[in-house]
């Protein structure tokens, strides 16, 4: 069974930096799509930026591009979100998701295309 555990969420001033960590286990996640989704309150859960674990390739949300960086350490089956220039826009609750065993390329957007999530960690960005 796959399992996704996020940390690394927190409260910051806008304009700061965090990192958020997804370890992935239970699969070989070598032809799977790990993807960052975030939910503000009383919002769609969107998708912020995805990683093909096979290869590296990236895509990104528009909202993030530039800001937002995606990767992945292959020895710990992890995969890192790194923020930059938060603003309070950017304050939601954070998931890491995974689509496989096969998945296509470019990503896939929509969370309902993802079957199996992390819990979720809090990011808020103050003013």
């Amino acid at each position: 069974q796959v399992q996704l555990v996020e940390s690394g969420g927190g409260l910051v001033q806008a304009g700061g930096s965090l990192r958020l960590s997804c370890a992935a286990s239970g699969r070989t996640f070598s032809s799977y799509v790990l993807g960052w989704f975030r939910q503000a309150p009383g919002k769609e859960r969107e998708f912020v930026a995805a990683i093909r674990w096979s290869g590296g390739y990236v895509y990104y949300a528009d909202s993030v591009k530039g800001r937002f960086t995606i990767s992945r350490d292959n020895a710990k089956n992890t995969v890192y979100l790194q923020m930059n220039i938060l603003k309070p826009e950017d304050t939601a609750v954070y998931y890491c998701a995974a689509d496989g065993p096969v998945a296509g390329w470019p990503p896939l957007r929509r969370y309902q295309a993802y079957p199996y999530w992390g819990q979720g960690t809090q990011v808020t960005v103050s003013s």
